[in-house]
């Protein structure tokens, strides 16, 4: 079909990355759809077009757009922005009985599930969502994050979703329950209110709630259940950043958004204001506990693939305090006193502008290090920091594919460190 110039116009500056778009009719959402690819997903309405396009495609006059992380937060957003629009052309093709709900009864034990009516009294619902394929991958994933019930009767010894890690198991249907299983239905529900709060785009508030979770056993000495909750978190963290869950598109549409190294490589060069390659990169993850078991972790990654043979582990030798600044300090530090390893074109660190200045001062002691681009990745404010660069840039804002790497470096970083200290928790404990 011919397109207007100014509808073409709008579909070359879309992105090529995950969110969520827009169809307006004089201002007025008239369909909101998901997307891997925004930009390509737009441009198959228009240029092949199904028997549903054919009926509104006309009408389009502005085609808006938000970017997301990640294909979750895309499917949790167009839910959220259908149910508040409810745009005449999604209701076209879509009845009460056909859109898919998350139902969370409100019983002693509540039970998650998909339905597509929304008629049983003490239960929440959340939706709407287009696509029961893609919620119920979503689902699967956020499971392994907060394990639920699927139905208010369980088996006497563990089921398969137990074995799995995916059901919280038959203690808590002891009857009369004791004090242990009372604890564990507490912990269960306010696990499912941090689900419910990530269904419905709240993923920063579960998170904040995580946190002041860990805060908390961490000032009562609860060591173990700290950690527990800090790989909640970060689990919580990469399934909403790596989960692909959106269904329908092409092959060649959702990988068009990831791109070879030799263009990832010149956007990262432009990005950093670097005349000079950018091809290896390095990584940096402090874990402990209120300062105890410090360690360090340093992955490495050229041509934006990890590159094992290069990782290395650092036991923190300073006091053991709460003091992430100065044991990261040390792992720089000790890290660039070895030019055998060869050094990298930029260096990734986990942190804000405090932990960014640390990195620039440890490059800047030696001349020989002066070179690498120092940069660091503020997951709370959900920024990114590059030395010499005023403005902070947010992570939604970058192209998907510096993105990408940016997330899987931070990811592998963390994984690696976290392996490494629970290696050391396990030999103390033993020798202990």
């Amino acid at each position: 079909m011919k397109i207007l110039q100014h509808i073409k116009d709008q579909i070359k500056d879309l992105p090529t990355s995950a969110g969520v778009y827009y169809f307006l009719e004089k201002g007025t959402p008239i369909y909101i759809g998901k997307a891997i690819n925004i930009r390509e997903r737009v441009k198959n309405h228009f240029l092949q077009p199904t028997y549903k396009d054919d009926i509104f495609i006309e009408k389009i006059d502005q085609i808006n757009f938000t970017q997301t992380n990640s294909e979750i937060e895309a499917l949790l957003l167009e839910a959220s922005l259908i149910k508040k629009h409810q745009p005449k052309f999604n209701q076209v093709w879509r009845d009460d009985k056909n859109y898919f709900y998350v139902a969370i009864s409100k019983g002693q034990k509540p039970v998650i599930y998909i339905t597509h009516q929304k008629n049983t009294p003490k239960t929440i619902y959340i939706g709407p969502f287009v696509e029961g394929t893609s919620l119920k991958k979503t689902l699967k994933f956020l499971r392994k994050v907060f394990p639920y019930y699927t139905s208010d009767k369980h088996p006497e010894k563990k089921c398969t979703w137990c074995h799995l890690g995916l059901c919280p198991g038959p203690k808590l249907f002891e009857t009369p329950p004791s004090p242990e299983a009372s604890e564990g239905l507490r912990e269960y529900k306010k696990s499912i209110k941090k689900l419910q709060l990530v269904l419905e785009g709240k993923r920063k508030t579960a998170l904040y709630s995580l946190k002041k979770e860990m805060e908390g056993f961490s000032k009562q000495k609860n060591f173990e259940k700290a950690l527990e909750v800090r790989d909640k978190i970060y689990a919580l963290e990469n399934v909403m950043a790596h989960g692909n869950v959106i269904s329908g598109e092409t092959p060649a549409t959702r990988t068009s958004s990831f791109n070879p190294w030799e263009k990832t490589e010149k956007i990262f060069r432009e990005l950093l204001r670097s005349k000079e390659p950018i091809s290896k990169i390095e990584c940096y993850d402090i874990s402990n506990i209120q300062g105890k078991q410090a360690v360090g972790s340093m992955v490495v990654f050229v041509n934006g693939k990890p590159d094992k043979s290069q990782y290395k582990k650092f036991r923190i030798k300073m006091e053991n305090k709460p003091n992430d600044i100065a044991m990261l300090k040390e792992v720089l530090t000790r890290r660039l006193r070895h030019p055998e390893w060869g050094y990298p074109d930029a260096m990734l660190i986990d942190g804000g502008i405090a932990q960014l200045n640390v990195g620039i001062n440890a490059k800047n002691a030696d001349a020989k290090t002066q070179n690498i681009k120092i940069i660091s990745i503020a997951k709370g404010k959900q920024e990114l920091l590059i030395e010499g660069q005023k403005e902070h840039i947010p992570l939604k804002s970058l192209p998907q594919e510096i993105y990408n790497v940016i997330v899987h470096l931070d990811d592998e970083a963390h994984r690696f460190a976290i392996s490494y200290h629970k290696n050391i928790r396990s030999r103390e404990m033993l020798t202990e």
